[in-house]
């Protein structure tokens, strides 16, 4: 996979790119927002990173871990979650169900999480959030992505990835999207 850390130039904060280098309005969109914020962020692109194992070698480039990020519902439909957790744990439904009193979840249809967070598949990221001004999405972050100083996500689109202070995303960002955190504990065991 090719990872090219800010297109190449030496490093600065925020570093987004502009509109024409043919990048899709909702990741300009999450650009404008960070900075809005006054969030940092340093971007590295790549080949899209359609799967963990992808994102080995842009964790490397951006020295952060980037963390899992599973857009979820109920079997009706009706409760939709975006989960984040540490991108070398494995998901197990029970797990989670126990904890945020939820009936049996799976992978949200492609359809909503569009809807609701301007994310295409493989491309879900806690940023989408800024998009879900309703409050459809509930967020749940496993405990163990406190630890980390930095957590690495996507700009709404897995062919960027953006390494951001942990603090920065689980306060200054959740706040401002008008998200609260439900915070879970997942072993990754049955």
């Amino acid at each position: 996979m090719k990872t090219v850390l800010y297109d190449g130039k030496p490093a600065k904060a925020n570093d987004r790119p502009d509109l024409a280098g043919g990048r899709p309005e909702q990741e300009m969109m999450t650009y404008k927002f960070l900075d809005k914020l006054g969030i940092g962020y340093k971007r590295a692109d790549h080949d899209p990173a359609e799967d963990m194992d992808a994102c080995t070698a842009i964790e490397k480039v951006l020295k952060a871990p980037i963390c899992k990020n599973l857009f979820l519902c109920n079997r009706q439909q009706t409760m939709f979650y975006l989960l984040l957790m540490p991108g070398d744990k494995p998901f197990k439904t029970k797990e989670i169900t126990k904890q945020i009193g939820s009936a049996r979840l799976s992978f949200g249809p492609e359809e909503y999480m569009w809807e609701y967070m301007h994310c295409e598949k493989g491309s879900a990221s806690v940023l989408g959030l800024m998009n879900d001004t309703e409050g459809h999405v509930r967020l749940l972050v496993d405990q163990d992505l406190k630890e980390n100083p930095y957590i690495g996500c996507h700009p709404c689109r897995n062919t960027s990835t953006l390494k951001l202070h942990t603090k920065d995303v689980f306060e200054t960002f959740a706040h401002a999207v008008n998200h609260e955190i439900t915070w879970v504990k997942l072993t990754g065991q049955a």
